[in-house]
């Protein structure tokens, strides 16, 4: 999609440098996934001590493979 943004020049180019990215579009593409992932994850610090997996690790380590 095409989009146009009004970008800081010297944070562009200072993410560039950093990152070792080599285009514009690639850096903010990563700049995205990377906000998308640490929302995503900071969203899993919701379920702690909520979840309370009943979990043999001794059962499944003796487990067979059906294949």
């Amino acid at each position: 999609m095409r989009t146009t943004l009004d970008l800081p020049d010297d944070l562009l180019r200072e993410a560039m440098t950093v990152t070792g990215i080599p285009t514009k579009t690639k850096v903010i593409v990563a700049a995205l996934n990377g906000i998308v992932r640490k929302t995503r994850l900071a969203g899993l610090k919701d379920f702690k001590g909520k979840v309370d997996p009943d979990i043999d690790l001794d059962a499944l380590r003796d487990r067979k493979c059906p294949y």
